[in-house]
């Protein structure tokens, strides 16, 4: 028996070869979709991506900005600099100024007692009196006191200031006076001359281990009773003069 050939020829009816157009056109304007969406995905990252020359000019404006930033710290910091060097030659100022209008109200109100119209007539005074540490001279000081009158007005008053420092020595109250304080003879003194006001000015030196706390003056005026007068130790390291003399 021979073989039985496929039909050569294939009947179709109209229905399906409507059906297979469509599926092409579908299949094809898939295809052409597909390659829409791809291309639109490759502008989009192609147009994120800077370009080498706009990323050197960001790199620049970068470096630019941060260059202006560490002028203007830098700027701030001398200004905060030149500022506190401000502020504190401003209150050196205003300390010397402090000083310097205490010093000035303790000399007026020193001149006021000595000439003022209505002033009590006072014989001789120990208006007050300053010590100060010698330089460079262990336990050695200088003392500065301040002698006053104004009951006899255009008179020479004359005398000897004698000096004498109260003080603890180990555990015992010792005052130390003349010889005991390298002056010499206990009856000699500082000479004293004046109309109106003197400072007369000395030295002495305690022994060490010595802890003054008192200084006690007595002025010793011809013709005069002799005036004493005592502050303490503290008193006589201010910056001014002291003048609270019990006499």
């Amino acid at each position: 028996m021979a073989p039985r050939h496929p039909p050569r020829f294939v009947v179709r009816s109209l229905d399906d070869a409507v059906r297979e157009r469509r599926r092409r056109l579908v299949i094809a304007a898939a295809w052409l979709l597909s390659l829409l969406v791809v291309g639109a995905g490759v502008w989009l990252a192609a147009s994120r991506v800077p370009s080498p020359g706009g990323a050197r000019v960001s790199v620049r404006q970068v470096q630019a900005d941060n260059e202006d930033l560490r002028q203007q710290v830098a700027n701030l910091q001398r200004s905060a600099q030149v500022a506190d060097v401000a502020a504190k030659e401003l209150k050196r100022n205003l300390a010397e100024r402090d000083e310097e209008i205490s010093g000035l109200r303790t000399d007026l109100a020193f001149y006021s007692r000595l000439v003022g119209g209505g002033a009590q007539r006072d014989g001789l005074k120990i208006q007050g009196a300053r010590t100060s540490p010698v330089n460079g001279a262990a336990n050695a000081w200088n003392v500065v006191v301040t002698l006053t009158q104004n009951a006899r007005r255009g008179e020479v008053v004359k005398g000897t200031l004698r000096i004498a420092v109260e003080g603890i020595q180990g555990n015992a109250v010792t005052t130390l006076e003349g010889a005991a304080l390298g002056q010499g003879d206990s009856s000699d003194g500082l000479p004293f001359s004046f109309k109106y006001f003197q400072q007369v000015q000395g030295s002495f030196t305690l022994p060490a281990g010595f802890r003054p706390t008192r200084l006690r003056l007595t002025a010793d005026v011809t013709g005069d009773p002799a005036v004493t007068g005592t502050l303490s130790w503290s008193d006589t390291q201010r910056n001014d003069e002291a003048t609270n003399v019990q006499q």
